[in-house]
């Protein structure tokens, strides 16, 4: 199976969210924003955006899981080039393990996203404005409620081979989360 099957049928599964059977009811979906920063080798970026957990959680012998949507608008300012602008929606599962200490967790997601103008660093160029965006994660809830939550994230966009070149981007981000 090709890369683009498997990111499909993984956002169709997410989408779909997952089988009943397997889950486990939330009072009600917790609503949050957040803002984040990042850095690829030749661009920055800054984004905002809002999540909505799911309805769900399971216990494993390793933790409980979660998860969320995140809708995010971004800005991506390229040295010397033209600058991108983001939109994209992504599937999260999140996991929260039992040997770590309250509040940590990581997690992983793969969604779609829109860069426009493409992006172009001089160096790499996307052929596509439709990008799939994969990253993971590691971060902490903290404070009253444990209500919000800072995270480190590696952020990898490319269009699975839809069209060539697709050279990628990479981007390493720190992201403030506030939920209510």
């Amino acid at each position: 199976m090709t890369r683009s099957r498997l990111l499909s049928l993984a956002i169709t599964l997410a989408a779909a969210g997952l089988p009943a059977a397997s889950l486990h009811a939330q009072q009600a979906p917790a609503r949050g924003w957040f803002v984040q920063a990042g850095a690829a080798e030749h661009a920055n970026a800054i984004n905002v955006g809002l999540t909505r957990d799911w309805r769900w959680q399971k216990q494993y012998s390793l933790g409980r899981v979660t998860g969320y949507w995140e809708g995010t608008l971004g800005r991506w300012f390229v040295q010397g080039r033209r600058d991108s602008t983001q939109v994209g929606l992504t599937p999260v599962l999140r996991l929260y393990p039992d040997a770590w200490r309250p509040g940590w967790f990581v997690e992983g997601g793969i969604g779609v996203n829109a860069i426009s103008p493409r992006y172009d660093n001089g160096r790499k160029r996307f052929s596509t404005t439709f990008q799939f965006g994969d990253h993971a994660a590691v971060g902490k809830r903290f404070g009253a409620g444990q209500r919000q939550e800072w995270s480190l994230r590696l952020q990898h966009y490319s269009n699975a081979r839809i069209e060539q070149p697709n050279p990628g981007e990479n981007f390493l981000q720190l992201r403030y989360s506030r939920v209510w």
